[in-house]
């Protein structure tokens, strides 16, 4: 046996030596940007985070939609709330009521999983949330544009994934 001409421990080559000091530069640089995007970025949607009982959380939205109930639109139930406060909720293969929010007011939307863990994306503004079981996450936003916008799950929630969709309406 003869061990082979190059080995794997002879010192590095100058060029080797320079890719690894510039891959660890960048490592360093793209680990720094995390913290400095979070807390710099304008992409951070405020948002709070709350346990709840979904079985509780359910019966909040349900007596909020009957309260703020003002049409239904293709067998789902639209709300149309004031400023402020605003409960729905996600779960297999839906997102609960249809929401029409007025343009320019702020609201706190108040979301919730009943079932499994559910994404929610709301687009063209490309919004993503991640929606568990057993919280309550609050998110502020004030709409600025008027139309239609579509609620998406993002996250794998079973066999009716594909069909999971939901709706804001902003109007004014």
């Amino acid at each position: 046996m003869f061990a082979p001409e190059r080995v794997w421990w002879a010192p590095l080559h100058r060029l080797e030596k320079s890719w690894v000091l510039i891959a660890f530069v960048w490592c360093l640089f793209l680990t720094a940007m995390m913290p400095i995007w979070l807390i710099v970025g304008k992409q951070n949607v405020p948002a709070e985070t709350f346990r709840v009982n979904p079985d509780t959380y359910r019966e909040q939205v349900n007596e909020f939609a009957a309260l703020h109930e003002v049409t239904t639109a293709d067998g789902e139930t639209v709300v149309a709330p004031p400023p402020g406060d605003v409960y729905a909720y996600a779960q297999r293969f839906s997102f609960f009521p249809v929401l029409q929010l007025e343009k320019g007011e702020e609201y706190r939307i108040h979301i919730s999983s009943l079932d499994v863990q559910h994404g929610m994306s709301i687009q063209p503004v490309n919004l993503n949330f991640q929606v568990l079981p057993g919280y309550d996450y609050v998110l502020t936003m004030t709409p600025t544009e008027s139309g239609e916008y579509t609620i998406v799950c993002n996250e794998f929630c079973g066999l009716g994934h594909h069909g999971m969709f939901g709706k804001i309406i902003v109007t004014g």
